[in-house]
């Protein structure tokens, strides 16, 4: 290799690769160096034959076609379309970067190019046999939990603004796997198994209020993106029953998880229930959108009713709690963005303006932390927090910081959506498609905003 040239001589390398790992080399003399440039490529392939296996049934990938595809055609199809497709990504590159600067400034917009691609590529893309798409996120970099609700919930915007095609696909084996009758909870499972078998939940432990209120919401927003309910009626059964769940036990959370596991179980979790509350109000504006008046009548006013109880439980003088029994607390109200964006309007906007007011003066040099319980924070809920008021100096205030922390963390990994406030340095997580929630600021100003 001190020649710059690789043998032409092929062999393999061990099969052992504890004692000697397998090596792919390239070379190419691309001649002599001078003021101009050559480029070139190199083709890549990995044939995966199945990718997924879903309740039993191993899935093809998406670009094989159900196996009418081989790998050697995609490779050729590849060499042949090279020079388009890249034009193609060049002009999704540019469109999407001029979205962001559009809605959030230039640094905002560099926060955005550094997630989408992680966003999209921690998924595999496969069809059931009926055809229908199935999107499936990975739980890079903790416990390998496959097509995990509340992964799609955060990364959702990204989705919704470019291909709701695929949140439907991360929604559908949910939906499946409650309505085939093989998940019989009034609530929605965690997950469908652990990459790549999709048989079923392995997460030790539910979600009940968490996967409920997301899945009604990302439902809820779906149908006002596209100007109708016709998915959510797909699975009206399954979705009043989870929105039910959340009318009877979303008030005051018990004892239980929510998105942010690695913080532990705690009940009466504010955050928590405001998300309970979209969901009810999500679940009564689908009922209107599909002409279902009393249903949306009594689920709005239900909503309506359980803000009104929120606000008097959580209300800690200049701010609302962590915890409704506990004050002196705080903590990011993320999921009352959607009460915006979504035209729900069950709380009134003081709410938003008044945590907003506080978290001002509760930032770190790298970002807002979660709650009072430690310096860390998850960024991608950060940009969620700094869109609540809908104020350009509010979204700045919180939106520099998270870029900032982006820019000089001395933590050389992929994107790390968890990390602390104060060095900068990640706590944990990276490469995962929750940072498709950066987004959110776009998706404010697509929903006109």
């Amino acid at each position: 290799m001190q020649s710059g040239k690789v043998s032409a001589s092929t062999g393999r390398t061990s099969a052992d690769m504890r004692k000697e790992m397998t090596v792919l080399a390239y070379s190419e003399d691309l001649g002599t160096v001078s003021s101009s440039y050559l480029q070139g490529y190199i083709l890549l392939g990995y044939d995966d034959i199945y990718s997924i296996q879903y309740f039993g049934e191993n899935r093809r990938p998406y670009w094989s076609h159900d196996g009418t595809v081989d790998i050697l055609s995609a490779l050729s199809t590849g060499i042949r379309d090279y020079n388009e497709v890249m034009k193609q990504c060049a002009q999704a590159d540019a469109t999407i970067f001029q979205d962001a600067m559009k809605a959030g400034g230039r640094k905002y917009a560099e926060l955005c190019a550094i997630a989408y691609r992680q966003a999209i590529t921690a998924h595999k893309l496969v069809t059931d046999k009926e055809g229908n798409l199935l999107f499936f996120s990975k739980e890079n970099y903790s416990n390998g939990s496959i097509g995990t609700v509340d992964i799609t919930y955060p990364s959702a915007p990204l989705f919704l603004i470019y291909n709701p095609e695929l949140l439907k696909g991360m929604m559908n084996p949910i939906f499946y796997y409650s309505e085939s009758g093989k998940w019989n909870k009034p609530f929605p499972a965690h997950d469908v198994g652990t990459y790549p078998l999709a048989n079923g939940q392995t997460y030790e432990g539910d979600m009940p209020v968490e996967e409920s209120g997301n899945m009604l919401v990302l439902a809820t927003a779906i149908a006002v993106l596209e100007g109708n309910a016709d998915y959510a009626s797909q699975h009206w059964e399954v979705l009043t029953t989870w929105a039910d769940y959340l009318a009877a036990e979303g008030l005051d959370p018990e004892n239980q998880l929510c998105t942010d596991d690695f913080a532990g179980h705690f009940a009466h979790n504010a955050n928590l229930s405001i998300k309970a509350i979209m969901g009810v109000a999500g679940y009564g504006k689908l009922a209107q959108m599909l002409g279902k008046e009393q249903e949306a009548t009594r689920y709005t006013e239900k909503a309506q009713e359980m803000a009104a109880e929120w606000i008097k439980m959580a209300d800690d003088g200049d701010h609302y709690r962590l915890t409704f029994d506990q004050p002196g607390t705080w903590s990011q109200k993320y999921n009352l963005i959607w009460d915006r964006l979504l035209g729900l309007n069950i709380f009134p906007a003081y709410v938003a303006s008044k945590e907003m007011a506080f978290y001002l003066t509760k930032q770190n040099k790298y970002g807002l932390p979660l709650d009072n319980r430690m310096d860390y924070t998850k960024s991608d809920w950060i940009l969620w927090t700094a869109c609540l008021t809908g104020n350009d100096a509010d979204f700045n205030a919180l939106m520099q910081p998270v870029w900032l922390y982006a820019n000089e963390t001395n933590s050389r990994v992929p994107l790390s959506d968890w990390h602390y406030t104060s060095t900068g340095s990640q706590r944990g997580f990276q490469a995962r498609s929750v940072v498709g929630g950066y987004y959110m600021r776009v998706l404010e100003k697509k929903l006109g905003f």
